[in-house]
Parts: C-alpha cells; sequence; structure tokens
C-alpha cells in the first residue's frame, strides 16, 4: 500500500478527478486530494487560471506544502496539470518522496532547483496532440526528464485532449484514463 497525495488541476477538485482518486483506494492505497481552491471548481480552463493567478502561483504552491506538512514523508506526489507544478517541487524538494506520477503537464527540472532525486520513479501522462502540453507544451519538459532521468517513463497517448482523464469533462477519454490508471497503479503497487 502506498499513500498519495493528488493536486487537482485548473478547474479545480472535480467529480472526475475525485473518482480517480476513489480508484486508487479501491486498489487499497490511501489518498489525499487536497483542495488549492477552496472549494471553487470551473467550467472553462481560463476561468480557473484566472483563479490561480488572482490566488498566485506562489501561493498555490505555499497550500500545497500545507497540505503535506502534517504527513509522514514516504509520499507518491502526483498532479493534473496545474497540480502538477505543487506535485513535481515536493516530490523534488521534500525529503522521502516515495514516487510522482504527472498528469497532462511536466515542469523543466531546474525549476525547482535541483535535479530529479535519485531513484524515485516517475510517470508523465499525456496526449501528445493537447494544445497545453502536447508539441508546443510541456512535453519537451517531459522528455528531457526522461532523458536525465533513469526511473522516469513517459506515456504519450493519441488525442488532443488535456482533461482526458477527468471523467467530469467533456473530454474525457475512457480508453486512456484507463491505461493511466492501471499505470499508475503499477508505480504505487512497487514503491
Amino acid at each position: 500500500m502506498a499513500e498519495a497525495v493528488l493536486f487537482h488541476h485548473a478547474l479545480g477538485l472535480t467529480t472526475g478527478l475525485l473518482d480517480f482518486a476513489e480508484e486508487l483506494r479501491r486498489a487499497g492505497h490511501v489518498v489525499h486530494t487536497p483542495d488549492l481552491f477552496d472549494g471553487k471548481t470551473f467550467e472553462h480552463v481560463e476561468d480557473g487560471v484566472a483563479h490561480a493567478t488572482e490566488i498566485g502561483f506562489g501561493e498555490l504552491l505555499s497550500r500545497g506544502a500545507r497540505a503535506v506538512e502534517d504527513l509522514a514523508p514516504g509520499l507518491v506526489y502526483a498532479g493534473y496539470s496545474l497540480g502538477v507544478v505543487a506535485a513535481q517541487q515536493l516530490a523534488q524538494t521534500r525529503a522521502g518522496a516515495r514516487g510522482a506520477f504527472l498528469i497532462a503537464a511536466c515542469v523543466p527540472v531546474a525549476q525547482f532547483g535541483t535535479s530529479w532525486p535519485p531513484g524515485i520513479p516517475v510517470q508523465i501522462h499525456g496526449q501528445e496532440a493537447d494544445p497545453f502540453f502536447g508539441v508546443g507544451g510541456d512535453l519537451a519538459a517531459a522528455r528531457e526528464l526522461v532523458a536525465t532521468t533513469p526511473d522516469a517513463e513517459l506515456f504519450l497517448y493519441e488525442g488532443n485532449e488535456h482533461f482526458f482523464a477527468d471523467s467530469s469533462q467533456p473530454g474525457y477519454d475512457p480508453r486512456a484514463a484507463g491505461l493511466l490508471l492501471e499505470r499508475a497503479l503499477t508505480l504505487l503497487d512497487t514503491v
């Protein structure tokens, strides 16, 4: 059994993300789902990004750090899009990380002033034509992480949806989301 923290995307802590966390729990894992938006959810990514900008990205990272400060080391950090920033920062800088999986985003490792920690597995998942993640998006950072980190894996899925793994969103792709879930469970089962 692993203990994980799943940080939400710019639409907030949606029912689809809560369902994803519940799937991980049904497999025997402990999953925390902090709400960095204090209960607000959005229908459009632009509105969620505007809200995040209003809060401030530094404050969002602080909220992410506060969400785990009472949890023991040994966590797996997961994030979806905007939530990847908090997950990746904690995986790279908080002692005791056991792994990470990043969905639809990846930040250049140097952003957090350190390399990826040795021996910490990380998975990056995204649709190859997603305008936020794919060509012109975070895919270059994901490829760099994989090229420089022995324990990193990149999983590209066919399609152009950003919220492909969130069952509450119109772009939900059950096949890709199922593969992501299977692969995330493999990581959680082996850390």
